[in-house]
């Protein structure tokens, strides 16, 4: 079986053009999550892992075209095929949640199995003049940590890791000067003030490109191009190495968008050194 073609692909297809509720999205997003194990997950148990009620298992079941939950269940068993079962038994809960993490990059590799919607984001970021990158509260840190590299190859970067009115002002003041695209990092537990953001900017004009924990989270209405990424939630604060990752991939594709990236990093090794920057 190709990476394409893995479990939690052909469950994220089977979700595809419904129109769900939020509820509903994340009982989705928990099933991609735990692709190999929801054939054989009951209804009861299913609502556990999503964090809902059993009833609203069976309206997701009937939202999708389904008569119920068996029906369901009975269709993902032809098209999801069973996978070996890690045994976990042995680890303790620091190392699970490192396992949970490279189950997540193991997921995030699969969904790179198709490059084009990382490489049509590199485009479109590397034609905003300027590039606007926002992340607040949880997701700040993968903000900051793509404006940084990316500021090494792009001629104009703007980091919004603040909310408030201000931000508007800012969103402004880059619409004036050119900008075309905003980047978004965006983690649970979302914050209303990026919904509100992301809307303002979408008014303004901007093509959003996102980068989420899940092709269902709440900011999926306001994005143009959504990238998946989980995090994990072992621990009792989440954990965001692939989301980390897809950032750097996507400053990868950043860099093929534009034509004087090596150039530009040339220049500023040329300039560290001459400083001393480093001690290396």
């Amino acid at each position: 079986m190709s990476a394409s073609d893995s479990p939690a692909n052909r469950l994220q297809a089977l979700f595809e053009g419904h129109r769900l509720t939020p509820t509903q999205r994340r009982i989705a997003h928990s099933m991609v999550r735990r692709a190999a194990e929801v054939p054989f997950l009951s209804s009861v148990e299913l609502a556990e892992l999503a964090g809902v009620s059993q009833p609203s298992v069976t309206r997701f079941a009937v939202a999708l075209g389904f008569d119920g939950y068996p029906a369901l269940r009975r269709h993902l068993r032809e098209v999801v095929p069973a996978e070996p079962a890690a045994d976990n038994g042995a680890f303790n809960e620091y190392q699970q949640a490192v396992e949970a993490e490279i189950g997540n990059l193991r997921h995030l590799a699969e969904l790179l199995a198709d490059p084009a919607p990382v490489e049509r984001a590199g485009r479109v970021l590397a034609a905003s003049r300027p590039l606007l990158v926002l992340g607040l509260r949880a997701a700040a840190p993968q903000a900051f940590g793509f404006a940084y590299f990316a500021a090494k190859v792009h001629p104009d970067v703007r980091l919004l890791d603040e909310g408030g009115s201000m931000v508007q002002d800012r969103i402004d003041a880059a619409v004036r000067a050119g900008a075309s695209a905003l980047l978004c990092f965006a983690l649970p537990r979302h914050p209303r003030e990026v919904l509100d953001t992301l809307a303002y900017a979408r008014e303004a004009g901007l093509t959003i490109v996102t980068v989420a924990d899940s092709a269902f989270a709440p900011v999926a209405k306001y994005s143009d191009l959504l990238l998946p990424a989980a995090v994990g939630t072992g621990l009792a604060f989440d954990t965001a190495c692939a989301p980390m990752l897809l950032g750097r991939v996507l400053l990868e594709a950043l860099c093929d968008g534009l034509p004087d990236a090596q150039a530009r990093l040339e220049e500023f090794d040329a300039r560290a050194s001459a400083r001393g920057l480093f001690v290396e």
